[in-house]
C-alpha cells in the first residue's frame, strides 16, 4: 500500500512539473535562462545560417553565458571551444593573428562557435548529430554512425536533449530579441 501511495505522489508531482514547464510565464524563463550578447548571437547566427535560439541554447548549456568559463578539459569561453578547435577554425577562416586567449572574447568565441556549429550541421545533416559532435567530438559521432547511428554516450544523449529543450525555451522567452 505504501509503495502505491508513493507511486501516486510521484505521478502527481510529475504531472505538476510538466504543467509548470509547459506554462512557465515568460518572465520566469527570462529570469532562469538569461540571454546576453544577443546582438552578437543574432549577427553570427544570421551570418552562418543558424537559428539564433540554437546558438543561445548552446551558449547557455556550455557556459551559462560566462565569457571566462574554462572546463577541466581545457575548453574556453562562452561556447566552450578547445584551443585546438579555435586554431583549426582560425586556419580555415583567415584568422592569422589568432591566439588561444582570444577565446575569452565574446564576439570571437561566438563567431568561431557558430562557424563550428554550421560546419557540423553541414557535415552530419542533422541537428542532433551536430550537437552530439559538438559535445563528444566528430570522431565519436563518425564511429557511432559506422556502428549503426545511435549516440553512444548517455551523457551526450542528455546533452543533445537538453540543448534542444533550451532552444525551445530561448525561442519562447526571447522571440523579440532573437528576431523570431
Amino acid at each position: 500500500m505504501r509503495l502505491a501511495t508513493l507511486g501516486i505522489v510521484g505521478l502527481v508531482f510529475a504531472a505538476f512539473a510538466v504543467y509548470v514547464y509547459e506554462t512557465e510565464p515568460r518572465w520566469y524563463e527570462r529570469l532562469r535562462y538569461p540571454l546576453r550578447y544577443e546582438q552578437i548571437v543574432v549577427g553570427h547566427a544570421e551570418n552562418y545560417g543558424l537559428e539564433p535560439q540554437l546558438v543561445a541554447a548552446v551558449i547557455y548549456q556550455e557556459s551559462k553565458f560566462d565569457a571566462d568559463a574554462e572546463s577541466p578539459s581545457g575548453a574556453v569561453g562562452l561556447m566552450q571551444l578547445l584551443p585546438s578547435t579555435g586554431q583549426g577554425i582560425a586556419d580555415r577562416t583567415g584568422g592569422d593573428a589568432w591566439t588561444p586567449e582570444d577565446l575569452h572574447n565574446p564576439e570571437l568565441n561566438i563567431r568561431y562557435g557558430s562557424w563550428y556549429l554550421r560546419h557540423l550541421l553541414d557535415k552530419y545533416g542533422s541537428e542532433a548529430l551536430a550537437l552530439a559532435a559538438y559535445n563528444a567530438g566528430q570522431a565519436n559521432v563518425d564511429r557511432w554512425q559506422e556502428e549503426g547511428g545511435e549516440i553512444g554516450f548517455p551523457e551526450t544523449r542528455a546533452y543533445v536533449e537538453r540543448v534542444q529543450e533550451l532552444k525551445l525555451t530561448y525561442a519562447r522567452a526571447y522571440a523579440d530579441e532573437l528576431g523570431l
